[in-house]
């Protein structure tokens, strides 16, 4: 799985904040790893200098194989809390979307095969 991360000018890119948030989002997909082609991560703050409340704001795309893309965006007042946040939204997703798959994928029953 191919990991991309990204940040606006407001938001301090160094690497650190990109390797935390990377190992966190990584760890929380780590059971979905072999479906997804690519993860990118994008993270901004709204309000820049301004402050406020639950202003960060992380952005999770997914790339199932052979599917469309899945996106969740979740807002905190810090950007390790988005990132966490939305890391576990896209995992709950991605378990209603590939649970669906294998929960319909059966055997045809053996009267029924021609």
């Amino acid at each position: 799985m191919q990991f991309q991360f990204n940040s606006d000018s407001s938001v301090m890119g160094t690497d650190n904040v990109a390797e935390r948030i990377e190992n966190q989002v990584r760890h929380k997909l780590a059971r979905f790893e072999e479906r997804l082609t690519r993860v990118e991560v994008h993270v901004s703050d709204e309000n820049g200098r301004k402050g406020g409340a639950d202003d960060k704001t992380c952005l999770i795309e997914a790339r199932p194989r052979g599917g469309k893309p899945i996106g969740v965006t979740e807002h905190a007042s810090d950007v390790d809390s988005a990132a966490r946040k939305a890391a576990n939204t896209m995992a709950q997703r991605l378990e209603r979307i590939f649970g669906k798959g294998e929960k319909h994928k059966h055997e045809p029953r053996p009267d029924k095969v021609m």
